[in-house]
């Protein structure tokens, strides 16, 4: 069957995005070619929000039918962390039936090219972008993000990052020429002439092992480098938050068979519970690249047990926070709170530990002690949360029993100097919400540090007393080294403090945000500029996005003709 879409519409429709995108990844300046607000959406085929809504309740109790080999039964019981039961099928696959035939399309799509690949995969991302609206109902009614946060970061954030990484492997791919003419003088004698052809191939079938809270933006990164750099890609989505990853793995496999490739070059395996299918997965020889974000644990048991694989980890860190000292003491708490309260602390790149010294700091409203400094920020975020319908709209739900949880025992670590409280959903009377608690801990008690030496993943953060700034940077130090930081932040006006906080964080490869006040927060990247972890401490062994992410997803098999 011929394509309906040809390589030269395509080249034609998204050459000028990679190009813009490209340029972009060389500037680090700001770009982006999807829209953050939701009005954006409703023209030139995309849906708008009446619209996206009706696609996504049309998707409840449906079987998702992917048309993939192998399915041998069918996986539901999704879950909302807003109460309601999604009621949508996935295809379960016979992994002998399902990864030869993703092995099967590969040739041709290893000969496309980096050119066309690229652009099948902006293809690919423009469908996603029209249907932003949709998605973000499916990201909302499986991580638990508030409405606007997973249109945002669900929808043109995680499309930014999968454009990023598409741009940073067509960079590298095109690193070396196709061909080379290669003439060595032999004195007298005549030269020596070959030519050289270059071929970047893949390693094989790349895995996806989705996570709860950020589905899209954490999946796309690793799921385009792979293709873009002609590998296929099985997507195993965390199973409370498939829908999302359904949902993409479906407009690929129709926008690789428009285009006259395999749709098998990208698929889903959906689990039954308990299954436990990624450790099966992840070991078998056909998978030779894993993207992985969610526990230590299992980042570790990755790395150590899929050794034909090529493993790209996202862990768990400890964020820490050092208040040493500000210019504006208001918008450093709003800054804080603000970051704090987003998603409920559920980000991997939320604040945790706030090193405090124990004798207070210097602002612009003069000197404020350690508890003036707790008792203010707990005010800026009771303020912050203080209405019922702001505080929903920011807090999201709490994502599973295991963060409610830890919420619930942190209250028991230390003296609490903000509490906790629950907040009612009217539209979602089944979701569970939480504001932030915030305990006070001693940085010298061994005890203590039991506590804030632990990443507590959810709306939980510790004030920690320190006994000098010295102090601070030394357990700074120490806790990026051990445990792994995807943020550091840094409050100060002294400029010799402000290049020891820097220095640490260039020696433990740390991603450093110092005084924020405005409306950036540490918790916050922009792709295209922006670094998400640095592959270099222990909470990840890889950044989003860069050249080191993608290079290494193919290799460069060279071909020499006498000439």
């Amino acid at each position: 069957m011929a394509a309906e879409l040809t390589t030269h519409d395509l080249i034609a429709r998204h050459r000028p995005t990679l190009d813009q995108a490209l340029e972009a990844i060389r500037t680090r300046a700001y770009w982006s070619p999807h829209p953050e607000h939701p009005k954006a959406y409703g023209e030139h085929g995309s849906l708008d929000a009446a619209a996206g809504k009706a696609a996504f309740d049309a998707l409840l109790g449906t079987r998702l039918d992917l048309g993939q080999p192998g399915t041998d039964g069918w996986v539901d019981g999704e879950v909302s962390p807003y109460g309601i039961e999604l009621g949508v099928s996935y295809p379960h696959a016979d992994i002998d039936v399902l990864l030869p035939a993703m092995k099967a399309g590969q040739q041709a799509w290893r000969d496309a090219g980096a050119e066309t690949r690229a652009v099948v995969c902006l293809e690919i991302l423009k469908r996603i972008s029209d249907r932003t609206h949709e998605f973000a109902h499916a990201v909302m009614h499986t991580s638990g993000q508030a409405f606007m946060m997973a249109l945002q970061a669900g929808g043109p954030h995680a499309q930014d990052r999968g454009l990023e990484a598409v741009a940073y492997a067509y960079v590298e791919q095109v690193r070396t020429p196709d061909t080379a003419e290669w003439t060595k003088p032999q004195g007298k004698r005549d030269p020596l002439a070959l030519t050289k052809q270059f071929t970047p191939v893949p390693r094989g079938i790349g895995l996806v092992i989705g996570c709860n809270t950020f589905p899209t933006w954490n999946g796309y990164p690793g799921l385009f480098a792979s293709l873009a750099t002609g590998n296929a890609v099985l997507v195993k989505p965390h199973p409370r938050a498939v829908l999302p990853l359904a949902l993409t793995v479906q407009v690929a496999r129709d926008v690789l068979a428009e285009a006259g490739y395999d749709p098998n070059l990208v698929a889903l395996a959906a689990e039954r519970p308990g299954e436990g299918v990624a450790k099966t997965l992840a070991t078998r020889p056909e998978i030779r690249i894993i993207d992985y974000t969610g526990s230590t644990s299992f980042g570790d048991w990755l790395e150590a047990n899929a050794r034909q694989a090529q493993v790209y980890t996202e862990k768990a860190g400890v964020n820490t926070v050092i208040v040493e000292s500000t210019d504006d003491y208001k918008g450093m708490l709003s800054n804080l709170a603000f970051s704090l309260s987003l998603y409920s602390g559920q980000m991997c790149t939320t604040p945790q530990n706030l090193l405090i010294p124990r004798e207070g700091i210097r602002t612009d409203e003069g000197p404020k002690t350690f508890d003036e400094v707790t008792a203010d920020l707990a005010r800026a975020v009771d303020g912050l949360l203080g209405d019922d319908a702001r505080a929903n709209a920011l807090l999201g739900a709490i994502v599973n029993p295991d963060v409610k949880a830890r919420l619930e025992a942190a209250a028991g670590l230390g003296e609490v100097a903000l509490a906790s409280r629950e907040i009612s959903n009217p539209e979602f009377p089944g979701a569970v919400v939480r504001t932030p608690v915030m305990v006070k801990l001693d940085g010298a008690k061994p005890d203590d540090e039991a506590a804030y030496m632990s990443e507590c993943f959810g709306p939980v953060s510790f004030a920690v007393a320190v006994d000098s700034v010295a102090d601070a940077l030394e357990l700074l130090r120490r806790t990026v080294r051990e445990k792994g930081a995807m943020t550091v932040g840094a409050y100060t006006s002294d400029a010799e403090v402000e290049r020891a906080v820097e220095e640490v964080c260039l020696e433990e490869a740390a991603q450093l945000s110092l005084n924020l006040t405005g409306g950036v927060y540490v918790n916050q990247t922009a792709a295209f500029s922006d670094f998400h972890g640095s592959g270099g401490n222990p909470a990840a062994n890889a950044a989003l996005t860069d050249g080191a992410f993608v290079a290494n997803r193919f290799r460069v098999v060279e071909v020499r003709r006498q000439a």
